[in-house]
């Protein structure tokens, strides 16, 4: 006979296998196994049978429900924007740039890029919200809509930049399929998301996963996010500008932007953003932003120390806009603004959302030190200048 099984650990190891196969069977005759093959149902069952439980009515197959309810509204966007490329005699070098500029550029010939994104109507006779970037200089936007014959061309009825949205029309009827804007502000952390849109041209992709975090301040070149909607649902180039979708097939968010180092994390602007801006754009072509007219600095310790302060609460006014609404209220470089029309201000980001979240028209008490004193003035909040 085999000396291990003579020996004492014969009986150990017998009794720990014993025991790994009865903790098994029990599992998989529980459930919790679940994906495992040969011992269970599958993972996506096991998804499909919590949507249900916690969603009454909504069956396993609520993901597809909402792709063929909903998934006909989103359209591909085309852009074509004409240029022209150039040869640089100086090789593009900066040093030279700096003194002759583009003087010695040589046209070559005319070039034409070609951008590609996504959008979705929101209104039978054919408004489609997107992205800004995504038809930003466009010469030419054409609009696929899913089962007609060929794409429509599309105009620009109103975009910001700042905010990143842009709304576009198309002339095809009155009856297209469209989808209902949601209510942002009661998504959970936790919530399943489903997105639809074209990346890498891969017409009405759908992903899908839940909201991983609220109001994620993000930045990407020149534009500032506020308040955005992380996801880990799957979202590439492409899909900017389609809807995230909640599993009642509602648009709580607009598919922006994604994080270039990290894998699976996308963000989307929330639908009570383009709630509040949707008939401006739609109206006036455009989104009135306030603004104060200042340019802000984080009050650090030397700064605290050189101006008598206790604290590091406050913005430090670094520059004012000459003609500004905060020229015109009083306020100098080098003001500490502590308080707000009432609210505390305890650093610059908070001046910038407490500003952002005013009407324009509307008049402020500042409160600031100067001198070591505090001081008020009001300041009438006038709108951004282009």
């Amino acid at each position: 006979m085999n000396r291990f099984l003579r020996s004492p650990y014969a009986k150990t190891a017998g009794a720990f296998l014993a025991g790994v196969l009865a903790v098994a069977a029990v599992l998989a005759l529980a459930g919790v196994l679940h994906g495992v093959p040969g011992l269970s149902r599958s993972g996506a069952a096991a998804i499909a049978d919590a949507q249900a439980a916690e969603l009454p009515g909504l069956g396993p197959n609520t993901i597809a429900d909402i792709v063929s309810r909903v998934g006909p509204a989103v359209v591909r966007i085309d852009t074509t924007v004409q240029g022209e490329r150039y040869v640089d005699p100086f090789f593009n070098d900066p040093f030279f740039r700096h003194f002759f500029g583009d003087q010695f550029r040589i046209p070559m010939q005319s070039e034409e890029r070609r951008g590609l994104g996504s959008g979705f109507i929101v209104s039978p006779d054919g408004y489609i919200l997107t992205n800004e970037h995504v038809i930003a200089g466009a010469d030419r936007i054409e609009v696929t809509v899913a089962g007609r014959d060929k794409p429509y061309q599309a105009r620009k009825v109103g975009a910001d930049h700042d905010l990143d949205l842009a709304v576009l029309k198309i002339d095809a009827g009155n009856d297209l399929p469209t989808i209902p804007l949601g209510n942002s502000d009661s998504v959970r952390v936790g919530d399943w998301v489903v997105a639809i849109g074209n990346p890498y041209g891969l017409d009405h992709t759908v992903t899908v996963g839940v909201i991983s975090a609220k109001g994620r301040p993000v930045t990407v070149e020149d534009r500032r996010y506020k308040n955005l909607l992380q996801t880990d649902a799957s979202i590439n180039p492409g899909n900017s500008g389609g809807p995230l979708l909640n599993l009642n097939g509602e648009v709580v968010g607009i598919n922006t932007a994604i994080n270039a180092q990290a894998q699976g994390i996308g963000f989307a602007i929330p639908s009570s953003t383009v709630k509040a801006v949707f008939d401006d754009l739609v109206q006036k072509g455009g989104v009135s932003h306030p603004w104060l007219g200042v340019y802000l600095q984080q009050v650090t310790e030397e700064l605290a120390s050189y101006f008598g302060l206790q604290d590091l609460s406050g913005a430090l006014v670094a520059s004012v806009v000459s003609g500004g609404p905060a020229e015109k209220a009083g306020l100098r470089r080098g003001d500490i603004i502590v308080r707000y029309n009432g609210s505390a201000v305890n650093n610059p980001n908070d001046l910038i959302e407490l500003v952002g979240g005013t009407a324009v028209g509307s008049q402020v008490e500042i409160e600031f030190i100067r001198g070591g004193e505090r001081k008020t003035v009001t300041a009438v909040i006038e709108a951004k200048r282009p």
